[in-house]
């Protein structure tokens, strides 16, 4: 086989991308992989990592702001936003320098360059060679969506990029949307002394959560601070030298909010142009997504989608898993199985932090399913009150019939790391009397998981 002929050719190195790569290169397939600008993609370079960087940042400053309260003396403090900002960048950069080593570990061909399909199972690499191979897998992730009348111009309004390197620190900030990554990005900037308005179009934040979940975050995040702006359209900005004016409407009734800079988190469209997607034969959803099926196959043959060109949810860990099992089917790997959506978590690094898996209350009563739901408050959990982080809740609602666990809710401290455990249980048709019956450690936060799911049968011991 030439240095040009393949079994299997990606093109993308983001999560999805470089994840197919490796494992296509596990299972013994010749592989290749294109990507024009960061290894990584998106989530490692200017997204899921950095932001989470920026986070902790963000987290630090706000424990030495309550040092009191654990009484300690912390005397003069404050922040350096571009040391702040640096140390986000290196942690990027050495995570994309250990997927490049990855692949060099994995002997993956890599090729720097833009990559287009031409059918006939050949893709074009700008700058260098055609590669062919009989399996194409077009990782291409997604951009920031830009709305019309609120194109981000890189200096007053910004997409998630500018959000990530400020050379100075706005007084005043509007964020608009109030999906993971805009409620992040006014996190970051309230928790180190912005001003900030979030607005969201739909009746509530963090809408894709539990509604139950969406209202107590909405209470934590005005308790620190912020504006939230429900129901409410951004109709258009104004800029000057001196920041931005947002004209907004609700209710039939419109105003102007001024403020320094405008972070615009509006969702993100797939990157399909210019590409060769109609060449090779590939058909688009109606939403403009790569069509694919339950193996991320597209219409063509030979070409397959992950990630987040093949639609939502736009999630690094989803586009991974995609990628694999992907690999895996075309490798004739007998234990693959296709992806089970409802059971994808998702978490939101706010404070305080939002994670969930499976269905919200409202969408198993819509599926007819009779549920049982059951809460639990981190007021009651000895962990969470000797961490100084009483404020959260556990909701986990269960099919009333099975005992199926339909999904799990939480919001809090550290429920990012927490959620998995209900990941298992859901991947492992764990029932709610499996469940109670196992030992939680004591004294953890995991123990708040444990009696929610004792309070869906009236058994909560601590609360």
């Amino acid at each position: 086989m030439s240095e040009t002929k393949f079994d299997i050719v990606v093109l993308g190195g983001g999560p999805g991308g470089y994840v197919a790569a490796i494992r296509a290169a596990q299972l013994g397939l010749k592989t290749a992989l294109v990507e024009r600008e960061h290894l990584g993609g998106i989530c490692l370079n200017w997204g899921c990592i950095p932001t989470k960087a920026l986070l902790r940042s963000a987290e630090i400053f706000g424990h030495m702001k309550h040092a009191a309260d654990f009484g300690l003396v912390v005397e003069d403090f404050g922040f350096d936003l571009p040391k702040v900002v640096q140390r986000s960048r290196k942690v990027s950069a050495q995570l994309s320098g250990g997927v490049k080593h990855l692949l060099k570990k994995n002997k993956v061909t890599l090729f720097d360059g833009e990559g287009k399909l031409l059918g006939g199972g050949k893709l074009a690499v700008s700058g260098g060679p055609t590669l062919e191979a009989p399996h194409i897998i077009v990782a291409t992730g997604a951009r920031a969506r830009v709305l019309p009348g609120l194109e981000p111009d890189g200096d007053r309004v910004w997409t998630y990029k500018e959000a990530l390197v400020p050379k100075d620190m706005p007084k005043s900030l509007l964020v608009i949307g109030s999906g993971a990554i805009g409620i992040e990005f006014a996190s970051f900037f309230n928790s180190l002394g912005a001003e900030v308005t979030v607005v969201e179009v739909l009746p509530r934040v963090v809408p894709v959560e539990d509604e139950e979940i969406s209202a107590f975050a909405r209470k934590a995040f005005e308790k620190q601070g912020m504006t939230i702006l429900t129901s409410t359209m951004v109709k258009g900005l104004k800029k000057d030298s001196k920041g931005v004016t947002a004209t907004l409407e609700a209710d039939g009734k419109q105003w102007d909010v001024t403020v320094d800079r405008v972070i615009s988190a509006v969702g993100v469209s797939p990157n399909v142009e210019g590409i060769g997607l109609e060449a090779a034969g590939v058909t688009l959803s109606d939403k403009g997504f790569i069509a694919v099926d339950k193996w991320n196959a597209t219409s063509a043959k030979g070409i397959y989608a992950i990630g987040d060109v093949a639609g939502p949810p736009c999630l690094a860990h989803k586009a991974s898993h995609e990628g694999v099992l992907c690999v895996e089917k075309i490798a004739g790997f007998k234990d693959a199985h296709p992806l089970d959506f409802d059971r994808i978590p998702g978490c939101t690094y706010c404070t305080p932090q939002i994670a969930s898996v499976g269905l919200t209350e409202q969408q198993a009563k819509e599926r007819g399913l009779k549920v049982r739901v059951g809460r639990f408050p981190f007021m009651g959990n000895g962990k969470a009150i000797a961490l100084g982080e009483p404020e959260g809740l556990v909701k986990t609602i269960f099919d009333d019939k099975t005992g199926e666990l339909l999904g799990a809710h939480m919001i809090g401290a550290e429920v990012t790391e927490l959620i998995q455990g209900y990941g298992i249980a859901q991947t492992l048709e764990t029932t709610e009397a499996e469940l109670m019956q196992t030992v939680f450690a004591h004294p953890t936060l995991s123990e708040m998981m444990h009696e929610s799911v004792l309070d869906a049968h009236g058994r909560a011991v601590h609360f």
